[in-house]
């Protein structure tokens, strides 16, 4: 028996070695928590998609233009947050999973959407960071429920 086995590993190894590597996109689900007082929320996406191309390393947030008290007045401009490498070794990950490439498209298209809004576009209490990230988990095929406190 293990003579057969010994004469099948050169076989074995041949069928191993020229499969196919496995492509997939893995989005990651972070906060960052800034003294407490204005906490964030963000996502990054990394791989390689199953359509093939190159491999992506991405993250994005969803945040006000620029923080002042008037985001707890009224609706101020927003603008898409491309999320640092240091900032994200500062962050909290929280959970990952791996998408396909029509919901990494989705993704890619809430981003495009979010960024051309334009105008008084983020809402601290309606369309924050939080809200950006739970849209892109739904994107990704996730069952979200959101609490409103």
């Amino acid at each position: 028996m293990l003579r057969r086995i010994a004469r099948l590993a050169p076989f074995l190894l041949l069928f191993f070695a020229a499969m196919p590597a496995q492509a997939r996109v893995v989005i990651t689900f972070w906060s960052y928590e800034n003294g407490g007082d204005f906490p964030h929320a963000f996502f990054t996406i990394h791989g390689t998609p199953d359509r093939g191309g190159p491999p992506v390393k991405l993250s994005y947030g969803f945040t006000a233009k620029t923080i002042t008290p008037a985001i707890l007045l009224s609706s101020v401009a927003g603008k898409i947050d491309v999320t640092t490498k240091s900032y994200i070794a500062k962050g909290t990950p929280h959970f990952s999973t791996s998408i396909s490439d029509a919901q990494y498209d989705a993704v890619l298209r809430q981003v495009s959407e979010w960024n051309a809004k334009g105008g008084n576009s983020y809402n601290v209490n309606k369309r924050n960071c939080v809200h950006f990230s739970a849209e892109a988990m739904r994107r990704s095929g996730l069952r979200v429920v959101e609490d409103p406190k």
